[in-house]
């Protein structure tokens, strides 16, 4: 039996906002960084998610997916954040990718940008997803499993 509970590290990285919300593994974490308009595009999600407690419901649901995940690099440029990261999800696939936060001038976070792959890894994440979600989030966000 594998351990459920996530491994998540961080190397070369200072954004502790959003790192330690994917550390608490609960989507009120996720809730306390984020504008209530805030805007989620990912390449996982067929269509944005928008609004603080559906976004927070999506990442928090997300933290809770990953057997680990290391945020590897960071850099910032005015408003935005990118943070690049390796996970391995749970039934063990690997991918990496990108993060990209953009706060707005009250330093919450308004848009948040995530490019996953390869492609096999983003399409097991994004069905698992939807399966994890279903009557959380409204239905269309996330690829139906075959």
């Amino acid at each position: 039996m594998t351990d459920s509970t996530p491994n998540i590290k961080t190397a070369e990285v200072d954004e502790q906002d959003w790192t330690g919300a994917f550390e608490a593994k609960q989507d009120q974490a996720f809730g306390e960084k984020l504008a209530e308009d805030v805007v989620l595009e990912a390449a996982a999600l067929l269509v944005p998610v928008r609004g603080r407690a559906d976004v927070q419901t999506c990442m928090g649901t997300a933290s809770r997916y990953y057997r680990s995940l290391t945020f590897t690099h960071e850099a910032t440029n005015g408003a935005r954040t990118y943070m690049e990261w390796e996970a391995v999800g749970a039934s063990g696939v690997e991918f990496s990718g990108v993060t990209v936060l953009t706060r707005n001038d009250e330093g919450l976070i308004q848009h948040v940008s995530i490019s996953h792959r390869p492609l096999g890894a983003i399409l097991e994440f994004s069905a698992e997803m939807n399966r994890r979600t279903a009557g959380k989030l409204e239905a269309g966000h996330f690829r139906a499993g075959d």
